[in-house]
């Protein structure tokens, strides 16, 4: 088993930050500092290169690095066989999910509520980051499971469908749009709120006006922010702006009238949301029994 100097290490690593792995860590950045040090008196050599407020990895670290990573891996499938021969071996799973803002908020959490209550064992955790940086995020071995929206897509990952959601054009409901039915060569004369570079509800939306022949630069965007729940709030504030969002997200805020859909003809807006892994790891029980179970999640609600 990796040493808890090792998991400190990793942490630092992984994030070049000593501030930021002591936040993950829920420990205190000394603690991160002196755990490090230890590490490098006992291999005699420097492991990060302090540049100011950020750390670099020396040859040294980078070599650590990359074998502490291989041993993650031994270690899990060493787990996973010595369970598979002794089912009295019950040890303490930690898995960390990485998902984008929509399903972080509306998709998982049944899912993970469920999940827990049949599998006691599992230590979970739940970070939110929209798909760009969860794809980075799995590359680095920051998460050892992701959801995003299936959009972009790289060969070190594979991807596995979980479901499928609409995103709709809303509004204000005092907006005068609530009344209408757009066509899409309309959206050029109204000023829309959008979500920030590197959302997969962008990506959708890009993609979808593209078929129609239009280029989101083209069109009056005087806000875009980060994150679902802020541009809805937003729209909800503002009388004069339409936003493409959605529908899990916006399905409660439709129903009490304080948001109104808008159709745009001829503009058909879906997203997949799939899980992705590192190739490798398809395998691993732990992985492997989530994604089932979440699947299982969804067919069984529709």
């Amino acid at each position: 088993m990796l040493s808890s100097q090792h998991e400190v290490f990793l942490e630092v690593a992984r994030r070049l930050s000593f501030t930021k792995a002591s936040q993950s860590l829920f420990i205190s950045q000394s603690a991160v500092s002196k755990q490090v040090k230890a590490l490098e008196e006992y291999y005699k050599v420097g492991l990060f290169e302090r540049l100011g407020n950020s750390v670099a990895l020396t040859p040294a670290g980078q070599l650590l690095y990359r074998k502490l990573l291989q041993a993650q891996q031994l270690q899990a499938e060493l787990r996973e066989e010595m369970a598979a021969l002794s089912p009295r071996f019950a040890p303490q799973i930690q898995m960390t999910i990485g998902a984008s803002t929509t399903v972080s908020l509306y998709v998982l959490p049944p899912v993970l509520s469920a999940y827990l209550a049949e599998h006691p064992h599992t230590q979970l955790t739940l970070k939110n980051r929209n798909s760009e940086n969860i794809l980075k995020a799995l590359l680095e071995h920051e998460i050892d499971l992701g959801v995003v929206e299936g959009i972009h897509r790289v060969s070190q990952v594979t991807y596995t469908p979980l479901l499928t959601d609409d995103v709709v054009a809303v509004c204000s409901a005092r907006n005068p749009l609530r009344h209408r039915t757009l066509a899409v060569s309309e959206l050029y004369d109204v000023p829309l709120a959008l979500r920030e570079a590197g959302s997969g509800t962008l990506a959708v939306l890009e993609q979808a006006l593209l078929a129609q022949r239009i280029r989101l630069a083209d069109l009056r965007v005087p806000v875009r922010l980060g994150g679902t729940e802020a541009l809805k709030n937003f729209v909800r504030a503002d009388d004069g702006v339409l936003a493409f969002l959605p529908r899990q997200a916006v399905a409660r805020a439709l129903s009490a009238g304080e948001l109104a859909e808008v159709t745009v003809q001829d503009l058909q807006l879906k997203r997949h949301f799939e899980f992705v892994q590192r190739r490798g790891t398809e395998n691993l029980a732990p992985f492997r029994e989530f994604m089932q179970f979440a699947l299982r999640y969804y067919s069984k609600a529709e």
